[in-house]
């Protein structure tokens, strides 16, 4: 089944989230959490993005995000 199409709309709060393919552990251990933390927040510096929260998991992530709006 497809995807539903993502619409971005700027100055909202998103709660994304994201589960490792087949469910398989690939965040188990501390450095891999580790490592995925900090492309996290060269994302938000790269793209202006506000990390509100987060979860970092064995298997899956919640983000919950904001933006400057668009200005």
């Amino acid at each position: 089944m497809a995807r539903a199409n993502r619409h971005y709309l700027p100055g909202y709060v998103w709660h994304i989230t994201y589960r490792c393919h087949k469910k398989e552990f690939l965040l188990k251990f501390a450095r891999d959490r580790r490592r995925w933390m900090a492309w996290l927040f060269e994302a938000r510096n790269r793209y202006g993005l506000s990390i509100l929260n987060y979860t970092v998991t064995s298997n899956h992530i919640h983000l919950l995000v904001s933006d400057d709006g668009g200005e």
